[in-house]
């Protein structure tokens, strides 16, 4: 009888250890790491004052910065989730041309529905997500390898709205701590103008980047 109620007493402890653990309806969520922005991007060809550029294209580098995200449990399996960051930036480059065109820093808010498919009680909690995004772009500055070239000059990218999806998945190391790791997909399209003083340069850019992050988080 002993070791029958010791059995019990275990069973029962693990049993209120995972209702501990569980996602709840209300949790929650936040989560810091280091976020690397990785474009894919494509772009047509670069136009001088309206007239295509064959064999030219626009190009953009990788940045890392803080990522942060948040997920609101609206119930043990379905989250709201947001992306934030500090600002990314990008340097630009004229492909086929052979100079640096530029720089520029964007933020891409993110707001997704988010799935969680496993027991609520799980350490490990899977999930992927759905939503929208919009890219907000400043600080743009023509490089002056480019301006060697047309001289001084302003650039300016369009904003953009576009969808977003989300796999990611977190560690539970206790009842408030966890390990996160997660990739996002973001649509990103925009029109980069250079404006000189007597000539234009534009491209547009399909920037479509992935989106990796690690880090740790807190649930509340």
């Amino acid at each position: 009888m002993k070791q029958y109620s010791i059995l019990a007493w275990a069973t029962l402890g693990m049993l209120a250890s995972g209702s501990a653990l569980a996602y709840q309806p209300g949790d929650f969520i936040v989560r810091a790491g280091v976020a690397s922005v990785q474009p894919n991007e494509d772009s047509g060809n670069l136009k001088l004052d309206g007239t295509a550029l064959p064999g030219t294209k626009a190009g953009v580098d990788n940045d890392e910065q803080l990522g942060l995200t948040f997920t609101y449990m609206v119930t043990s399996n379905w989250g709201v989730g947001l992306l934030a960051a500090t600002p990314f930036e990008h340097d630009i480059t004229a492909k086929g041309v052979g100079v640096d065109a530029g720089s520029v820093k964007h933020l891409p808010p993110t707001l997704t529905v988010q799935y969680f498919p496993l027991d609520a009680s799980s350490r490990w909690q899977p999930y992927v997500g759905l939503g929208v995004k919009y890219t907000l772009f400043f600080d743009e500055n023509v490089d002056s390898e480019l301006e060697g070239m047309f001289g001084p000059g302003d650039l300016k990218l369009d904003d953009s709205w576009g969808w977003a999806g989300q796999l990611g998945v977190d560690y539970l190391l206790d009842d408030h701590w966890l390990l996160n790791a997660s990739v996002w997909y973001l649509d990103i399209d925009t029109d980069a103008t250079f404006k000189f003083a007597a000539n234009r340069v534009t491209a547009n850019v399909d920037i479509d980047p992935w989106v990796y992050m690690l880090g740790v988080g807190y649930r509340f």
